[in-house]
């Protein structure tokens, strides 16, 4: 046969195994049923090597990755940062402060440190503070009072961080005005060059080439919604024009996941060395028409996305530590909120509440409100020597 000759396994969603059809490609054109695809199967059938045709279940590959991942619940009438394998097994307790309260967990990039924020106080009184601490949770720190969504440049040394709109805490996430870095060596506070002209961003993210911030905008800066690129060293922003918010970069910097509604997550490619870098079409769409899905976060091989899933509520302020609003929020309590972890190998569209084993798994299974997964990697070489 001419040209490239590959195969790909097609297989029935509601099963594992086995496959009910090969495809063979020759070229550009594929082939389905041909009398070489029935012989390439029966071959394939007698090999070891068929093994890796057929997908394990996801928990199992999870389980064998060299990374972690960290998250905050609400356990025992308060906020904690927990840590667990990638599989889900085995989750400790980071913090353990019944007096604060810790969320929005992020994690370096070399694997040596989570940063997250907490909260301090009651009601408008609270303060919102940035924190640091060993990947073990060791010699933790605060960095900055009313600080927000902290975020890491890719070379670990620098924190970013959204300073808060006004002194009155706000539980809603957008309520920042500016942009401004922590350096981790220095202890000094920079603003963002352009700090000045940004207002209303959250949930920012570093590109991995260090070009540029990817952040959500709500009412501001002539934005009613969106998704921004912001040079990181300049003052060129681009609106990417994509519906949604909360967007994660992957470590490869070769495509962006964001929660393009309340109900779905998409991932689509991305070139961000290019001068004006632009959105492809999407790639992967993840769904749950039952539940909320938020905080996607990528692996650190790019191969795997978390998120978190649940109900949609407007928060419990009866339970200490928390406020009334949208449960996605940060300090907000969501119910029934669990984390999932799905393959980002694959494309189409995955409904969750159908999805094949080798696709999909849950991580988490108490609903003690579980959100903002962020991996942390273990394989990485320490501080300078990455």
């Amino acid at each position: 046969m001419p040209g490239v000759l590959g195969f790909e396994l097609e297989r029935d969603r509601r099963a594992t195994y086995p496959p009910r059809m090969l495809k063979i490609r020759s070229g550009s054109r594929w082939f389905t049923g041909h009398p070489l695809a029935d012989l390439i199967l029966a071959i394939g059938l007698s090999l070891p090597g068929w093994a890796a045709l057929a997908q394990s279940p996801l928990a199992k590959r999870l389980h064998s990755l060299p990374f972690k991942i960290a998250y905050e619940t609400y356990t025992n009438d308060n906020w904690e940062i927990f840590v667990m394998n990638a599989d889900g097994s085995s989750p400790v307790n980071l913090t353990n402060t019944p007096r604060e309260q810790e969320h929005y967990p992020q994690a370096s990039p070399d694997g040596t440190k989570i940063c997250f924020s907490v909260d301090e106080g009651q009601g408008r009184d609270t303060i919102r503070s940035l924190y640091v601490m060993d990947a073990d949770g060791t010699n933790r720190k605060k960095l900055v009072d009313h600080a927000r969504e902290p975020f890491w440049s890719p070379d670990s040394k620098l924190i970013g961080f959204l300073p808060q709109e006004y002194p009155k805490f706000n539980v809603i996430d957008y309520y920042t005005k500016g942009m401004s870095f922590y350096d981790l060596s220095t202890g000094e506070v920079k603003p963002h060059p352009n700090s000045a002209n940004l207002h209303h961003l959250y949930n920012a993210c570093f590109a991995p080439n260090g070009k540029w911030v990817v952040a959500t905008v709500h009412a501001g800066m002539g934005v009613d919604h969106g998704i921004l690129l912001i040079a990181a060293h300049g003052t060129n922003i681009i609106n990417l024009k994509i519906p949604g918010c909360r967007p994660c970069l992957s470590p490869d910097g070769k495509q962006i996941a964001w929660g393009s509604g309340d109900h779905e997550i998409d991932v689509a490619p991305i070139d961000l060395d290019a001068d004006s870098p632009t959105v492809g079409p999407w790639r992967l769409r993840i769904q749950d028409k039952t539940n909320e899905t938020y905080h996607v976060d990528w692996s650190p091989d790019s191969r795997f996305l978390s998120l978190s899933r649940g109900p949609a509520s407007k928060g419990d302020p009866t339970k200490p530590g928390t406020f009334q609003s949208a449960c996605e929020m940060v300090g907000v309590y969501a119910p029934g909120w669990d984390l999932c972890a799905v393959s980002a190998e694959r494309e189409g569209t995955l409904d969750l509440n159908q999805a094949a084993v080798e696709d999909f798994t849950m991580l988490t299974t108490n609903g003690l409100s579980n959100k903002e997964s962020a991996w942390l990697r273990t394989d990485a070489k320490k501080g300078s020597e990455q």
